[in-house]
C-alpha cells in the first residue's frame, strides 16, 4: 500500500507560519495535486512529505507507517524538482540510474529497469547523450525517468513544467497522465497553473495561507467552489461576482443586481438565505451563452447586451459586455460576434450559477 496521510501537520520558520493543521488523506494510487497562489505552503507540504522540511509538529504516514523520523532517502518517495537536477557529466541513462546504483543494485539490473522506464518515456534514443545535448522536455523525462527506476511508493512533483513553453507543458502533462496509468502510483505533484491541476488530478487540493481552502475531484471544485476564492482561482477567464441582493419574499425569488432581477430556479436550496442578504452573484463565461429559442428556458435570464470586448481564442470568443454596470464574460462561438458595439441577446443560466454570503465569502 502506497496511501499517505497526514494528520494535524504544522511547518514553522521561525515566526512565519507555512503549514498550519493540514489534515489530508490520499488514497494508494491516487493522482492528487495540490495547487494554490505563490506562497499558500504547497511546495512547503510536498518538502516535508518527502522529508527535505522536517514538521514542526503533525504526523506523516506512508504507507501506513509514521515517517516523520526517517531520512528522505528511506521514506521510499521519489521526487522530480522543477529544475531536473541532473548531472551535466552523466550520460541519460547513468542520470537515469544513479539512485539505483548508489543503492548497489545488480548491473543486469539497473540496465533492464533503465532499458523499461526510457521505453515508456520514448527516450530510447537518447541514452548515450549528455544532458547539455538535451531540450527541456528532454531532460524532464529524463529526470522522471530516474524517479520511475526508483519503484517508489509515492511520486512527488514539485512544478515539474514550469520552465518548459506553452506547447512543452501541453504535451508533457499528457505524459505524466499517461504515465500515471500505466504505473498506477500515488503521485503527488504541485503547481500553481489551475490548467495543469484541472487536467491532471483525480484530486486537487486547493491551499491558501498554509491551509486546505477545499478539496474534491476537479469538476467538483470547479462546478461547486465553496468559497470566492476557489471560484476565482479556478478557470480562465475567471468567474465574474457581481455583488446583489437576495429576494426571497414575495411572487418572485432571485438575486437584484442592480435594476436587474436575476431568477433563483425552483427548487434551488441556498443554505443560510435570508430576503435581503447581501451576495455575490458568481457566473462563469459559459453560463452565459448567445441566446436560443424565442423565450429563454426556465432558470435562464435574457440580457440584451452590448458588447465592449471581443477576445477569440479559435474555437470561441470571450465578450465582454455589462450586467447592472459590471462587466461579465459570455462565452460564444467563434463567429456569433464581430465586433465590439455590437448588439445581441445574452443567455444567463442562473441554474449553473454560484451564489455567495458577502459577508464570510462562502457559497449558499
Amino acid at each position: 500500500m502506497s496511501d499517505v496521510k497526514i494528520t494535524g501537520l504544522h511547518k514553522r520558520y521561525g515566526a512565519f507560519h507555512a503549514v498550519r493543521g493540514i489534515d489530508l488523506e490520499i488514497s494508494d494510487g491516487e493522482f492528487a495535486v495540490l495547487v494554490g497562489p505563490s506562497g499558500c505552503g504547497k511546495s512547503t507540504l510536498l518538502r516535508t512529505i518527502a522529508g527535505l522540511e522536517e514538521a514542526s509538529s503533525g504526523t506523516i504516514e506512508i504507507g501506513g507507517e509514521v515517517v516523520n523520523d526517517y531520512r528522505p532517502r528511506d521514506r521510499d518517495v521519489a521526487m522530480v524538482f522543477q529544475d531536473y537536477a541532473l548531472y551535466p557529466h552523466m550520460t541519460v541513462a547513468n542520470n537515469i540510474g544513479f539512485g539505483l546504483r548508489a543503492r548497489k543494485m545488480p548491473k543486469a539490473d539497473i540496465e533492464a529497469r533503465v532499458s523499461e522506464a526510457a521505453t515508456m518515456l520514448g527516450i530510447t534514443s537518447l541514452l548515450g547523450r549528455f544532458p547539455r545535448q538535451l531540450s527541456g522536455g528532454q531532460r524532464q523525462r529524463v529526470a522522471i525517468g530516474r524517479a520511475i527506476v526508483r519503484n517508489p511508493k509515492v511520486f512527488l512533483f514539485d512544478e515539474p513544467l514550469s520552465n518548459l513553453d506553452a506547447q512543452l507543458r501541453d504535451e508533457m502533462r499528457g505524459e505524466i497522465k499517461r504515465l500515471h496509468q500505466e504505473i498506477a502510483t500515488t503521485m503527488i505533484y504541485v503547481t500553481h497553473d489551475q490548467i495543469e491541476a484541472m487536467t491532471l488530478a483525480d484530486r486537487i487540493v486547493l491551499m491558501r495561507d498554509g491551509l486546505i481552502e477545499q478539496q474534491g475531484a476537479p469538476l467538483e471544485l470547479f462546478e461547486r467552489p465553496a468559497t470566492t476564492f476557489v471560484a476565482g482561482f479556478l478557470g480562465s477567464p475567471r468567474m465574474s461576482f457581481l455583488p446583489g441582493k437576495l429576494v426571497l419574499e414575495g411572487p418572485t425569488h432571485g438575486v437584484r443586481v442592480g435594476e436587474v432581477m436575476l431568477p433563483v430556479p425552483a427548487g434551488r436550496t441556498l443554505n443560510g438565505a435570508h430576503d435581503g442578504m447581501s451576495v455575490l452573484l458568481g457566473l462563469r463565461p459559459e453560463h452565459l451563452t448567445r441566446a436560443q429559442g424565442e423565450q429563454p428556458a426556465e432558470g435562464v435570464y435574457r440580457h440584451e447586451a452590448r458588447i465592449e470586448l471581443i477576445q477569440p481564442t479559435g474555437s470561441r470568443t470571450y465578450a465582454t459586455f455589462r450586467l447592472a454596470g459590471e462587466p461579465v464574460n459570455a462565452e460564444l462561438q467563434a463567429h456569433d460576434v464581430s465586433r465590439a458595439g455590437q448588439q445581441m441577446p445574452i443567455d444567463i443560466n442562473m441554474m449553473r450559477a454560484s451564489i455567495f454570503d458577502a459577508d464570510t465569502q462562502r457559497a449558499l
